[in-house]
Order: structure tokens, then C-alpha cells, then sequence
């Protein structure tokens, strides 16, 4: 099994690194959507993200069940 194997891997066209990354450093790339939109979708989204979470938490009344040190007092003790 090893010698087919290795025949196989032998037959695959092995590129060097220098020559792909020649080959991608003379084209010119054309800006595709991410290059053109990706700052602004993200943003978008962020700003939308933010107000969707700030309108939750203040709005719809949600208790927070937020400690009661300094504001809850013990009643008397009844015999």
C-alpha cells in the first residue's frame, strides 16, 4: 500500500510557494462586495445590535432583580 501511495503523491503536481505567491502578487484583483460594503454591513449591524439591546434593557421592563442592600429593612419580630 505504501509504494502506491507514494506513486500517487508523486503524480500530484506540487507547486512552490514562490511561485504562487508570484503568481497572486502580478494580478490585479477587482474589489468584490466584501471590499466595497464589508465596513458599512458591520457597522450597520453593530449599530443596529446596540439599539435592539439598549431598547430591551430599558424599555420593556424586564426586573433586573438588582440587590436590595440599602433599601430593604427588616420587619419587627411578632411574639
Amino acid at each position: 500500500m505504501f509504494p502506491l501511495a507514494k506513486n500517487a503523491l508523486n503524480r500530484l503536481p506540487v507547486r512552490n510557494i514562490q511561485q504562487i505567491t508570484a503568481r497572486h502578487i502580478n494580478q490585479k484583483r477587482t474589489p468584490d462586495f466584501h471590499d466595497k460594503y464589508g465596513n458599512a454591513v458591520l457597522a450597520g449591524g453593530a449599530i443596529f445590535c446596540i439599539a435592539t439591546w439598549s431598547y430591551t434593557a430599558t424599555q420593556i421592563g424586564i426586573e433586573w432583580n438588582l440587590s436590595p442592600v440599602g433599601r430593604v429593612t427588616p420587619k419587627e419580630w411578632r411574639d
